[in-house]
């Protein structure tokens, strides 16, 4: 590899890891903001929003930008096809944030307490984000792998407070509409712990050359 692409390289996960920190601490105030009906809090996850949408922009046109000009083979090649693919599951978790932070907003001022499991999904799935991250830092795809196999749980935890809420809406339907934007938060964390578990297969792309979307459980 020549100096000039491992330079390239080295910045491009320099940028990498900066948009995952900025998104994983997204997604740290948006729970708490909802947990603590902190409308302020929430305010600031949809006030950063455009920065992180600009920061994904720039990793993708500095990835095609060293694509054309170097050419890259091999492994760097996986790396910067992972790079792209990374990017865009942060952007999108960034976004899941922005939701997160909405519904929290919506339900700043009503009575209705979140459902029983709700922060234990949020950790679970703040969890797998935090460890994908450290997989993409150490490039451990043991680690990557472990994300993966949690999944299950979180979806789990969400059948869980589907149920729940379905039971308080029947016993006390004035709250429908709270409950339901609560609904939708977990469905946001499923999402993210989707995310995080798409990151840690391309981190072991990057690492093996090894595709192992659609095989878990084979």
């Amino acid at each position: 590899m020549s100096v000039h692409l491992r330079r390239e390289i080295d910045k491009l996960k320099q940028s990498l890891l900066l948009l995952c920190r900025m998104v994983e601490e997204q997604v740290k105030m948006a729970v708490q903001a909802l947990l603590d009906r902190d409308q302020s809090l929430a305010e600031r996850v949809t006030e950063r929003d455009d920065e992180i949408d600009q920061r994904e922009v720039e990793v993708e046109e500095d990835c095609l930008r060293v694509l054309a000009l170097y050419q890259p083979v091999a492994i760097d090649l996986r790396l910067i096809v992972s790079v792209l693919k990374i990017n865009n599951d942060l952007e999108r978790v960034g976004d899941l944030a922005v939701n997160i932070a909405h519904k929290a907003l919506a339900v700043v001022n009503e009575q209705v307490a979140v459902p029983e499991v709700l922060p234990e999904m949020a950790a679970r799935t703040q969890s797998m984000l935090h460890d994908s991250i450290d997989a993409l830092v150490a490039l451990d795809s043991k680690v990557a792998a472990d994300v993966c196999t949690r999944d299950d749980e979180v979806d789990e935890l969400k059948r869980i407070i589907r149920l729940e809420v379905e039971d308080r809406i029947e016993v006390n339907p004035r709250h429908l509409r709270p409950l339901l934007r609560l609904l939708a938060v977990s469905r946001n964390l499923e999402r993210i712990a989707d995310c995080a578990t798409n990151i840690a297969e391309d981190i072991i792309y990057m690492i093996e050359g090894r595709i192992v979307r659609h095989h878990e459980g084979e």
